[in-house]
């Protein structure tokens, strides 16, 4: 324990937002020191053993290119871990990073989480942290972090919404006094996207695309919403008739076509949230608006769609990749915010 204390003493606090497709980290009195894809690849060697090879961008590259003996593996899936030895070893990665690579470092570590996370999911992130060198673990629920991260007054006893689209999870929260009034958290987001759009192309035109491509397709043409520019892009990916490369052109409206069923469910989740709100809060979010945060919200006219289904004022964060991670960083400076806004492990 007092070992604990002492290695605490050399080490920078960390916020961390462990996300699907991306991991933010915040180093305390620095801020976001980097931003990284949640891929890690491994090699097994004819033991059955696994080495890590490369840990986000470098990494990331590597999906659907690897030969059989490398793996490029996304050990978050919907939000939560779906590889505990694998996130471990990222963690671990990032938090030696955020340290210039110092071994004995034993950070205080606050990490943004779904708000709909299980008891097991919790102990699985706890666990991992631990394990990656964290000497005190705090959990945030991201749509908490995001709207902190956001600059809202959530401990006036006023209504802030926050929508917060990530890649695994979508997530919708009305808080107020430091507290989450109600919320909902679906397991629909940009992943779901990417996922719909490899279908519709592989249904519509027999061509077979990755996931990578698909959200290249996404964030340069994709839209939520019609409007008069209607976009096309080259498109490439094997032909699942010939067998052979084929090249084909889509447009911005077959795009948002392939995008709707997600879009659709994110649309409901946000409905619904406001149909639960209380009275008064409600009269607060009709004033105040909506808060979109993450890489959802920068898919184009997002906020036109949600404006147009809810009525409701919507404004996009000023930064919103970044405001669950900028959000875990306050709590780590705010001793009251770090004992009412993070949750029981």
């Amino acid at each position: 324990m007092v070992f604990n204390q002492l290695l605490g003493m050399f080490s920078n606090d960390l916020a961390i937002d462990l996300g699907t497709a991306n991991t933010l980290v915040y180093l305390k009195g620095k801020g976001i020191v980097f931003r990284e894809p949640s891929v890690v690849a491994v090699q097994r060697n004819a033991r059955g053993e696994q080495n890590v090879v490369a840990v986000g961008k470098a990494a990331k590259d590597m999906l659907g290119r690897t030969p059989g003996s490398i793996m490029a593996i996304r050990p978050m899936k919907d939000g939560v871990i779906a590889d505990f030895e694998i996130t471990e070893e990222m963690l671990r990665y990032f938090i030696l990073r955020a340290h210039n690579r110092k071994t004995f470092v034993r950070p205080r570590v606050v990490i943004g989480v779904p708000s709909g996370i299980t008891p097991v999911e919790k102990r699985a992130v706890r666990e991992s942290a631990e394990t990656a060198g964290a000497r005190e673990i705090y959990l945030v629920e991201e749509p908490m972090a995001a709207a902190i991260g956001a600059g809202l007054p959530i401990k006036d006893a006023t209504g802030n919404m926050i929508v917060d689209i990530g890649g695994g999870t979508t997530e919708v929260a009305v808080i107020s006094l430091s507290g989450t009034v109600t919320s909902q958290s679906i397991r629909v987001a940009g992943d779901k996207m990417d996922e719909a759009l490899v279908q519709y192309v592989k249904r519509k035109y027999s061509l077979l695309i990755g996931e990578r491509t698909a959200e290249v397709i996404k964030m340069t043409i994709g839209t939520a919403y019609p409007d008069e520019d209607n976009q096309s892009m080259e498109v490439k990916g094997r032909d699942m008739v010939t067998g052979i490369p084929k090249t084909l052109d889509i447009t911005s409206q077959e795009v948002r076509e392939a995008l709707m069923d997600p879009i659709n469910t994110i649309v409901e989740t946000v409905r619904m949230t406001l149909e639960k709100t209380p009275p008064e809060l409600a009269a607060d979010i009709v004033d105040k608006g909506i808060i979109l945060v993450g890489g959802g919200a920068l898919l184009k006219n997002m906020d036109v769609l949600l404006r147009e289904v809810t009525s409701v004022p919507i404004t996009i964060a000023d930064d919103p990749l970044s405001a669950v991670v900028l959000g875990a960083g306050r709590v780590l400076d705010d001793i009251e915010l770090l004992k009412h806004a993070t949750i029981a492990l």
